[in-house]
């Protein structure tokens, strides 16, 4: 490899079209490491921009380089780096903190007044062949444990928040609105805290099959029942503790807050197209719900890798489709359709 390698990087230059280029990358600085992309994950937000130009009141700039679900594998490391050595495998996070500001001073990094995250505009992601990150950005994986797997912290580490927020209880009730990547990871996590039961919400017949592998006690087709009728049955007219919204589609939010019992407690994990959602104020206010809004993860994904090196046949079904970066078109076009049962797709090196 020569000084300055080529790569190949995956841009996004209008909405529903990709085109690849070949770009130099410079050799890590002091204090980084190169990293060669083994695998990401195509996210929710990812299809935002990649359908509709935008990530709720972010617009895309074009051309942009999205993925943000990394795993990976030390080729170089820069002076002054300690404990990585080329070969080991890790796991990345794709923010880059200021570690100054108010908020990461009082541990709020997820919020971070300077944050920079890589796959928003200015800022490119990692559907390219290498990046140069610091140290801190890298959590080392097991040996035996695959990028697909690895790349999947991310995205679980966001359910494991979610649930830091909202605090489930063993005595809880909880329906999921939604059963992609992330609903199933979150499902995953109630799972994993122990509530009483758990409803997972969604119109797909595979997601639905994925939710109950992953723990859901039940899955609803909303297109077959009317979710707020069949809750109120089960629950005895009560409605559930908590209700996750990891769909954010149409009116799932307002179908979340007429869910949930009096004091019960709303998650907004999923991302609006709209910038503006109405909400059903007059079952809030009576109710006294409380509202989470999810922004990512704050430091938990060793939590969120420890969860899945314990359990790895629990999460790999969620997997289900791996295309090369050549093909990140088609893969993209599979995830938006809901196409071939997909759950969640995995752009890599090698297919």
């Amino acid at each position: 490899m020569g000084l300055f390698p080529i790569m190949r990087t995956a841009e996004l230059i209008a909405t529903h079209q990709f085109r690849l280029v070949d770009q130099e990358i410079d050799p890590p600085a002091a204090g980084e490491l190169q990293m060669r992309v083994d695998a990401v994950g195509v996210c929710g937000s990812d299809l935002h921009s990649y359908s509709e130009g935008s990530v709720g009141d972010t617009p895309s700039l074009y051309p942009m380089v999205l993925g943000h679900e990394p795993a990976g594998t030390v080729i170089r490391v820069g002076a002054g780096v300690t404990g990585w050595h080329a070969g080991d495998r890790a796991t990345l996070e794709p923010a880059l903190y200021c570690y100054h500001c108010e908020y990461c001073r009082a541990g709020r990094h997820n919020v971070c007044a300077n944050l920079r995250f890589l796959s928003t505009p200015g800022n490119a992601g990692f559907f390219r062949e290498f990046v140069n990150l610091p140290p801190a950005n890298l959590l080392a994986i097991p040996p035996t444990m695959s990028m697909d797997l690895a790349a999947l912290v991310e995205p679980l580490a966001v359910a494991v928040h979610s649930l830091k927020l909202s605090s489930p209880q063993a005595s809880d009730t909880v329906a999921v609105w939604g059963a992609g990547a992330i609903g199933l990871l979150t499902i995953a996590s109630l799972k994993t805290a122990g509530v009483k039961r758990i409803w997972s919400i969604d119109p797909l017949a595979h997601r639905r099959e994925l939710a109950l592998h992953m723990g859901a006690d039940a899955a609803i087709d909303p297109a077959a029942v009317d979710v707020g009728k069949q809750i109120a049955a089960d629950t005895g007219g009560r409605g559930v503790d908590l209700a996750i919204d990891c769909a954010a589609k149409e009116d799932t939010v307002n179908q979340a807050i007429r869910a949930v019992c009096h004091v019960g407690r709303v998650v907004l994990t999923g991302i609006h197209s709209g910038t503006l959602v109405p909400f059903d104020t007059s079952n809030m206010r009576r109710k006294e719900v409380t509202l989470f809004n999810v922004r990512r993860s704050n430091d938990e994904s060793p939590e969120a890798l420890r969860m899945i090196a314990e359990r790895p046949e629990w999460f790999a079904p969620i997997v289900t489709h791996r295309r090369s970066l050549e093909n990140i078109g088609e893969g993209f076009e599979i995830a938006e359709s809901y196409r071939d049962g997909v759950g969640k797709m995995m752009i890599v090196s090698e297919v």
